[in-house]
């Protein structure tokens, strides 16, 4: 009797707290009532997001059953179509859900992360291993000559087709088994990876209290070091390892002890041993998708990626690679030994480290250009580069953006706007989140909250998202850029533009879901107006005096802007070649991860190797964001963009005929053609990589 009273309210208790849970409304599950249906981020609560995804997959479930239940024959309208539509609530969730726990995270959120991950994985994978759902998909696959299809109906129904092919949906049932398995500890170990990266990137800080240690740095950046160490209840100044406060210390800093001690603090990231460590789990990710390709037939994961790309095979990306390397490598040796001898004229008498390069080549910079990047700072007023790049999408695509602050936010850092087209027409919403936080992932990205789709004839506008880590304001200072954020706000923007200006009918096809090594196309042409006296006059003035930016300043930017292309280049060729070769192999690695990273990068290196640093384990692009056997795509884009903007350059920056061009032939189409197809309809040739090489001035 007494464990009977003892338990009766305890379980009248937890039936209440049930009812109440099951009774609550949630804000996932109902239609958003928020300016343009944005996400209701003020109604959302971490305990909203598991149950909405159970009730997301229930649905989403049934939406497929009728699909493959559906007594009449397969079309292309009650299949492909339908596929394409089932399941968007979930999709929906997952927009949300997966781009907040990289932008605003926290330890309930990654849990709620490791919880639902493995429940998406599975109801995807019941989705491409359903032999029904598959017959009916290859049914009308079979029909597609005589259906008298468009074009972007044509390319979902290959898409769909390949989806299904290229997940497992022509395997035996033993190994669709293993598939699963695969596929399910490949997005664990994914998400994992990304969370030792974040905790490793917020575990430690150089602590000083010595104001004879701040000899060399920038007064903005001692400010900024100041604020954080307040934050913090410390003394002095306390040194992240974000990027807006490590790498201006490495440039500037004029102690090499510390500058050496933050790079090995930084290049050590998940390579302690410890419970953040990331070598077996970058190990196991390549040997795991190793044997999922060949499950499917592939000798390796980058035959299996590449067979989707405009590149097409590794082979021809690896040439492609070692094209760039042969051109940039003589180049970057022989200017860092132009650097080794400037540094002897000052007196150094060590060998040239990892940790004394971008010191000492800003020093050569500031030398032989009178110009560093703490000159133009002043000019670059985050809102005011803000507002410059909204001028720049009004000359070229007629774009007005229209602050609102009615639109729920998920941090209080992030702004809203409402973007306009020509002719009074929404064009879509854009979340700008500029700081860097505990929760939120390094690097910069632009994501979307919804795609752009044509639903019933009504078309569904985007909620696009760029998310940063810019140098934050101070007590005393606005947020003033470093023209490689410039670069990087320019960069994330053409994204952005990628995503509202889509105008096509299916989601999956819509803005950014395009191939890989096409889709930084946008990005990185956009990056060229960074250096344009014509748009560097539409805002940059100084942020105290009003002064418009000098025009001899402007000078030494352009004069500058391929000093240590050739480093540049070697270092993101080594990327991309590191990427390739985790990606290439056709055996399980046994070896440390380690000693397999030093091999592939060996013909990339110009620095002594630094024992106790590894790229790999901090990869994050290629581990754990969707970049493997892709990076270099980056390069790729390159290429296209070096092409295409000598168009602009030939006619006019601000040319409306061809932004107009560029809109309607890349930005407007998304994925619904064939990438090299649309890239020849604007330019009216395929690209060489002569153009770049030109630019970077690594070719004559």
């Amino acid at each position: 009797m007494k464990p009977f009273k003892f338990l009766l309210p305890i379980l009248i208790s937890l039936f209440m707290m049930n009812c109440s849970t099951k009774n609550e409304s949630n804000p996932l599950l109902e239609d958003f009532k928020t300016p343009f249906g944005t996400p209701p981020f003020h109604l959302i609560k971490h305990e909203h997001y598991l149950p909405a995804f159970k009730a997301a997959i229930e649905e989403g479930t049934k939406e497929h059953d009728a699909i493959i239940n559906n007594p009449e024959p397969a079309t292309f309208e009650n299949t492909i179509v339908a596929l394409n539509n089932a399941g968007n609530r979930l999709t929906t969730i997952q927009n949300i859900f997966f781009n907040i726990n990289e932008a605003e995270t926290d330890e309930k959120m990654q849990a709620i992360a490791r919880e639902v991950s493995p429940l998406v994985t599975e109801y995807y994978n019941d989705i491409y291993l359903n032999e029904k759902l598959f017959a009916r998909v290859k049914d009308v696959y079979a029909q597609r000559t005589s259906l008298n299809l468009n074009i972007e109906q044509n390319t979902l129904l290959e898409k769909t087709y390949k989806g299904f092919t290229r997940s497992g949906a022509n395997l035996n049932p033993k190994d669709k088994e293993t598939y699963r398995a695969i596929s399910k500890e490949l997005a664990e170990l994914s998400l994992k990876f990304s969370e030792n990266i974040l905790a490793e990137t917020n575990a430690w800080f150089l602590h000083l209290t010595k104001k004879e240690d701040l000899s060399g740095l920038p007064a903005s950046l001692i400010e900024t070091a100041a604020q954080i160490a307040k934050s913090k209840n410390l003394e002095g100044w306390a040194f992240t390892l974000d990027a807006p406060v490590y790498w201006p210390f490495m440039t500037y800093s004029d102690k090499r002890e510390l500058r050496k001690e933050m790079f090995i603090q930084y290049g050590s990231r998940a390579f302690k041993g410890n419970q953040n460590d990331n070598k077996d789990i970058a190990k196991r990710i390549a040997n795991l998708r190793l044997q999922e390709a060949q499950l499917l037939g592939y000798t390796s994961y980058s035959d299996y990626v590449l067979e989707e790309r405009m590149a097409k095979s590794a082979e021809k990306v690896n040439a492609f690679l070692n094209e760039l390397l042969a051109a940039s490598m003589p180049v970057a040796q022989k200017d860092l030994e132009t650097l080794t001898l400037f540094a002897a004229s000052k007196g150094f008498t060590d060998t040239i480290q990892r940790w004394d390069f971008s010191y000492y080549a800003e020093k050569l910079k500031e030398e032989k250009y009178q110009f560093n990047e703490e000159m133009l700072k002043p000019y670059l007023q985050l809102d005011s580069v803000k507002n410059g790049i909204f001028l720049l999408c009004n000359k070229l695509y007629g774009l007005s953006f229209v602050e609102n602050k009615e639109i729920p936010v998920y941090h209080p850092d992030v702004k809203t706007y409402e973007v306009w087209g020509e002719g009074k027409r929404f064009m879509g919403s854009l979340y700008l989140d500029f700081f860097p936080r505990k929760g939120k992932s390094g690097g910069a990205w632009m994501t979307s909250f919804r795609e752009q789709e044509i639903v019933n004839g009504e078309n569904i506008r985007p909620h696009v998202s760029i998310v940063c880590n810019f140098t934050q304001p101070t007590e005393t200072t606005p947020s003033l850029l470093t023209f490689s954020e410039l670069t990087t706000f320019l960069h994330e923007f053409g994204h952005a533009l990628h995503g509202l200006l889509s105008d096509v009918t299916y989601s999956s096809l819509s803005g950014t879901n395009v191939y890989r090594d096409f889709v930084e196309l946008p990005s990185h042409i956009m990056e060229n107006w960074a250096k344009e006296k014509e748009f560097l006059d539409l805002f940059a003035v100084h942020y105290q005096t009003g002064e418009k930016i000098p025009a001899e300043l402007i000078e030494k930017i352009i004069a500058a802007s391929n000093y240590n292309a050739a480093y540049q280049s070697v270092r993101q060729l080594s990327f991309g070649i590191t990427d390739m070769g985790w990606h290439s192999i056709t055996s399980p690695v046994e070896v440390d991860v380690d000693v397999f990273e030093r091999e592939k990068m060996a013909p990339t290196e110009l620095f002594p190797i630094i024992k106790g640093t590894n790229q790999s384990v901090a990869f994050s692009h290629i581990f754990s964001g969707g970049y493997a056997a892709g990076y270099y795509g980056y390069k790729w884009a390159e290429v296209l963009d070096a092409d295409a903007f000598s168009l602009f350059k030939k006619n006019g920056i601000f040319d409306i005929n061809t932004a107009n061009a560029f809109r309607e032939n890349i930005l407007s189409k998304g994925g619904t053609e064939h990438p090299m197809d649309l890239y020849v309809r604007f330019r009216g040739q395929e690209p060489t990589s002569d153009a770049l090489l030109i630019r970077a001035g690594l070719k004559k």
